[in-house]
């Protein structure tokens, strides 16, 4: 199976830069009620992903407010577990194995650029698809 079969495009997405303020990648997550979000470098690679969880414990550790918010930056957050990404030629194998671990899967090309996700939901869904056919048939 093609990883292009389950890929979500990049404009189809919102991600964050790596040059956001806190403030910004809190917004972005608040409006559309992410709690994990990707995070890329402004030549569109990708760097990591970052959760409502790392934002919560630099918030706990800095004593945050608004003001903290518009002066500190993505690269002062410490992160928990962010996601790996997978290149654009992995493997089903691969997919699953990260899938099991994280609710999506960043997918790059050979320039680490950032082309898409592939989420898990979809990938179960498939699944669930194949298997109600397979009864269909054996039926």
């Amino acid at each position: 199976m093609n990883v292009l079969f389950f890929l979500t495009p990049k404009k189809d997405l919102d991600y964050v830069y790596d040059d956001y303020s806190v403030r910004q990648i809190i917004e972005k997550m608040q409006q559309h009620r992410f709690s994990v979000i990707p995070v890329l470098k402004r030549d569109g690679s990708y760097l990591t992903t970052i959760s409502e969880g790392d934002i919560l414990r630099f918030i706990y550790e800095c004593n945050f407010d608004k003001e903290i918010a518009e002066s500190r930056y993505f690269k002062e957050i410490k992160l928990y577990r962010p996601y790996r990404a997978l290149k654009i030629e992995a493997n089903m194998g691969e997919i699953l194995e990260e899938a099991t671990n994280q609710n999506f899967i960043p997918i790059v090309d050979d320039r680490n650029i950032f082309i898409g996700i592939v989420k898990r939901k979809e990938i179960i869904k498939y699944y669930l698809e194949s298997l109600v056919k397979e009864k269909e048939k054996n039926v």
